[in-house]
């Protein structure tokens, strides 16, 4: 790591550390009102058993409670207070495990003051989560054992992180074959210039280190994961005049991706798949993604590399999956990712209207691509 990811990586550290002592204290806001998916009755539920005290010291930008999550082996990257952790430990039940590894000394002290509280009013007999201290850029180093986890979330962390490649790197490292990185981030409208980068605040904001949403897509392809889909956005609010003159023309959004860890001798075709309404919370659809939503016994027709993750991934047994015998598509360009774009999911969510604009995404349009039914019918 260079002197300069580690004078940055001191002073966020400091700045969750010592500066923000509750949620209030961040300078920026992300409306969940109507850009987040709603939370399910289970998760519901889990987040009235969290202590106040670690819930105040909540520093995320969305929501990291994928599905099916029963029995996992579950990692939470930047675990902060232990919010996200301790939901996802009452998710996984006694016969699952969560580890939360965060960097910062004042967080992890919260987060394990309250594993003896959770575990009394989860009603376990044993303790299912533990919290490490340590570098997300570093999980083998802080002792995270390798080809270990169904699923990983993260929660406005990434962006806090001056090398994203090593994140994403040791992600996948930690993943086994099959597994999920589930995570909610700040995304900047476009790539931000080195003035940004050199402001501290900025920094601790998240807003000096958010990726370009489009360089996401490219670096987790690039080692290896599927294609990301895009679960939902917000725009984020910065409340500061000040903030705002060091920002200038560039918009910030938050969004929940997700993407898979595939078989590299996967068989890249297309299928036919009908849900069967078998996952907790989710019995008459199943919502993947954001044009993604598979109704119970409805068969419908999906791409090859989807049709390899729901076959290799914890959702194999929801599914029934018939392939069909003709290659995949190929898809070239940035275009076919148009739907991907947090600031279009954001406006659409935030509006119900479609929009597409040509000062956004280059002139793409932001039509979302459709599922076809058996029967012909399409499933947005």
């Amino acid at each position: 790591m260079s002197l300069e990811d580690t004078s940055i990586r001191d002073q966020v550290k400091s700045y969750y550390g010592k500066q923000l002592k509750r949620s209030e204290d961040l300078q920026t806001d992300v409306s969940c009102s109507k850009g987040c998916a709603p939370f399910s009755k289970s998760a519901r539920d889990a987040m009235t058993l969290i202590h106040p005290e670690v819930t105040q010291r909540y520093f995320g930008c969305g929501l990291v409670v994928p599905e099916k999550l029963e029995g996992c082996h579950v990692l939470d990257l930047g675990s902060g207070s232990g919010r996200d952790s301790y939901l996802l430990s009452k998710l996984v039940g006694p016969n699952g495990h969560v580890i939360g590894v965060d960097m910062t000394d004042e967080l992890i002290q919260v987060s394990r003051k309250y594993i003896s509280y959770h575990q009394e009013k989860f009603g376990y007999q044993e303790p299912n989560i533990e919290f490490v201290q340590g570098y997300i850029e570093k999980l083998g180093a802080a002792g995270i054992q390798y080809n270990k986890f169904d699923v990983l979330v993260s929660n406005c962390v990434v962006c806090l992180c001056p090398d994203k490649k090593a994140v994403f790197e040791e992600a996948y490292r930690v993943l086994k074959e099959g597994g999920e990185m589930y995570f909610s981030d700040m995304y900047a409208s476009e790539p931000l210039g080195e003035k940004l980068k050199e402001d501290s605040v900025l920094w601790g904001e998240g807003l000096a280190g958010a990726l370009y949403w489009k360089d996401l897509i490219s670096l987790v392809k690039e080692l290896g994961f599927s294609t990301p889909y895009l679960v939902t956005a917000s725009h984020i609010e910065i409340h500061k005049d000040e903030l705002l003159l060091k920002t200038g023309v560039v918009k910030y959004a938050s969004g929940t991706y997700r993407f898979f860890k595939l078989p590299f001798d996967g068989n890249d075709k297309k299928a036919c798949v009908t849900y069967k309404g078998t996952v907790t919370d989710h019995q008459d659809q199943l919502m993947f993604d954001s044009i993604h939503t598979f109704k119970k016994d409805k068969a419908v027709e999906i791409d090859g590399e989807l049709a390899m993750v729901l076959k290799t991934s914890r959702f194999a047994s929801h599914f029934v999956i018939q392939p069909i015998e003709c290659e995949a598509s190929v898809k070239d360009g940035i275009q076919q990712y148009c739907h991907l774009n947090p600031f279009l999911l954001a406006d659409k969510l935030g509006s119900s209207i479609q929009k597409c604009s040509k000062t956004q995404d280059d002139g793409l349009c932001a039509n979302q691509t459709k599922m076809t039914s058996k029967d012909g019918e399409t499933e947005s």
